[in-house]
């Protein structure tokens, strides 16, 4: 991700979460956060690689000392259950093997049984639960994890 992708991010991110991060903070992990990673996927039209790619989703995730966190993954709503969440997280479980990273977390909503889904298929299991984490509306979070060793 780089900072002329933010309009389309922030299009992405305002249509998938009721508490949306805000540019600032995008930016924020950007510029500021050594530990943060920001992956895109696109869609590239084979007969004209020039030609400006679309955003269909990006995963924002921290290395840090030996673990990792998946801080935010969205896909655009037209693109949804097309394999492009599953490959953005196979590319964060590439990187973090590269990393020697042992184990990667993450929250969910307890309701969004289309993430937990996608989680469950690469092996994240229940380890916690934060209750009333999320607001609008408040709802616990399930703390998940992967265990790359």
């Amino acid at each position: 991700m780089v900072g002329e992708d933010l309009d389309e991010v922030m299009r992405i991110e305002d249509s998938s979460f009721s508490s949306p991060w805000s540019r600032g903070m995008f930016l924020s992990e950007l510029k500021d956060n050594p530990f943060a990673n920001l992956l895109t996927a696109r869609l590239i039209q084979p007969e004209d690689l020039s030609a400006q790619k679309s955003l269909l989703g990006y995963c924002c995730f921290w290395v840090v000392f030996g673990e990792v966190h998946i801080m935010n993954l969205a896909v655009h709503p037209d693109w949804r259950r097309k394999g492009i969440a599953t490959r953005l997280v196979e590319e964060t479980i590439l990187i973090s093997r590269k990393n020697a990273v042992q184990k990667i977390h993450l929250e969910v909503r307890r309701s969004n049984d289309p993430a937990r889904n996608l989680y469950e298929k690469f092996g994240f299991g229940l380890i916690a639960i934060r209750p009333n984490y999320y607001s609008q509306p408040r709802e616990d979070a399930l703390l998940m994890a992967l265990d790359l060793v």
